[in-house]
């Protein structure tokens, strides 16, 4: 269908040029029955000769530095339609005084066939340069996007096995002193893998979703740490239907616990806090530290840097996670950008 359409084109184009060529060889008082074969029959092979010219330029392109090529090309081109013009003239046209007429005008039609075929071919060479630039600008894309997604989901992959070791760490201690208590860990902690199995390959949910696997994740922290590891969790109504990228809280939250609560033997409060602002889902969570821990001076680990170089891969914003430390309270922020459309209005 589509090698139908470009003959079409071809053919249209042939009958156009065919009309300028009519217009060019009338004032020289022939009949227009005379100058009609002859201006079909060269610009017939005018068309011959640009439609395999072109076909050629489907499989080679010459770079802009060797334009020269599309010169010779087409003069090359030009020179043998009219050699092959003036060889067929005679079989279509008997007119004697149209024939000398016709050989003479040779060096004219080797200029009009030349222009005629790089206008062509110059054509012909921007489309499929350009398609052929699309093409590597898709494959780009697709190449960007392919690493993106390998990069994401090996930061996923890389909280996992910690935050796994850890709670086996601390089932294993359970086993004999606190059998049961290691039985609800244990089915704690395989209700939050297989959430987090079927989070996998989504790349956002709801914030009220991500919070219910959060509790999942904070129920087995409850287990290990027992009444020292206090939440409190403020979510307003208006943001828990907005998006965010799957399993986003747990190393936040698990950040938080590890500053909070290594190094200490007192009770520790996590404190979340979530609201919308205007198109964006703002989380806040703090939790205090000791101001002369060396932990809190090192920085903030890898969980919070693997959160923020996935945003950043997602929105391509370095600022959405920020920290402050005051006083006593270490508070980290975390910004989620909206799409308007998807943004649910009260």
């Amino acid at each position: 269908m589509a090698q139908m359409r470009v003959i079409w084109l071809y053919l249209a184009w042939a009958a156009f040029w065919s009309g300028v060529l009519v217009l060019v060889l009338l004032p020289a008082n022939y009949s227009l029955h005379l100058t009609l074969k002859d201006s079909l029959l060269y610009n017939l092979l005018l068309t011959l000769a640009g439609f395999a010219a072109s076909t050629g330029l489907r499989y080679y392109q010459p770079t802009l530095r060797q334009g020269i090529l599309l010169l010779a090309w087409s003069l090359g081109l030009a020179g043998i339609c009219t050699l092959l013009y003036s060889f067929l003239i005679g079989r279509f046209v008997y007119d004697a005084d149209y024939l000398v007429f016709a050989g003479s005008s040779l060096p004219m039609r080797v200029v009009f066939g030349w222009l005629l075929l790089l206008l062509l071919l110059l054509i012909n060479w921007f489309w499929y340069y350009t398609k052929e630039q699309r093409l590597l600008e898709e494959r780009k894309a697709a190449t960007e996007k392919l690493a993106r997604e390998a990069e994401l989901f090996t930061l996923r992959q890389q909280l996992q096995p910690h935050f796994l070791f850890n709670s086996l760490n601390s089932i294993s201690a359970l086993v004999i002193v606190k059998p049961n208590q290691a039985r609800t860990m244990i089915q704690q902690l395989s209700d939050f893998l297989r959430g987090t199995l079927r989070k996998e390959n989504q790349q956002q949910v709801t914030l009220a979703d991500e919070l219910t696997q959060l509790e999942l994740y904070l129920a087995i922290e409850k287990v290990r740490f027992g009444h020292r590891l206090q939440t409190i969790v403020d979510v307003t109504d208006d943001a828990k239907n907005l998006k965010i990228p799957a399993l986003l809280l747990q190393p936040i939250v698990e950040n938080a616990i590890k500053f909070g609560l290594y190094g200490t033997t007192g009770d520790t409060t996590i404190t979340m806090k979530a609201f919308r602002e205007d198109a964006k889902l703002v989380i806040r969570i703090q939790n205090p530290f000791e101001a002369d821990a060396t932990q809190a001076h090192e920085g903030t680990g890898f969980g919070l840097s693997s959160v923020q170089r996935r945003l950043y891969l997602l929105y391509a914003r370095p600022d959405l996670v920020q920290t402050q430390q005051h006083e006593n309270q270490f508070t980290t922020t975390v910004t989620i950008p909206q799409n308007y459309d998807q943004v649910p209005h009260n």
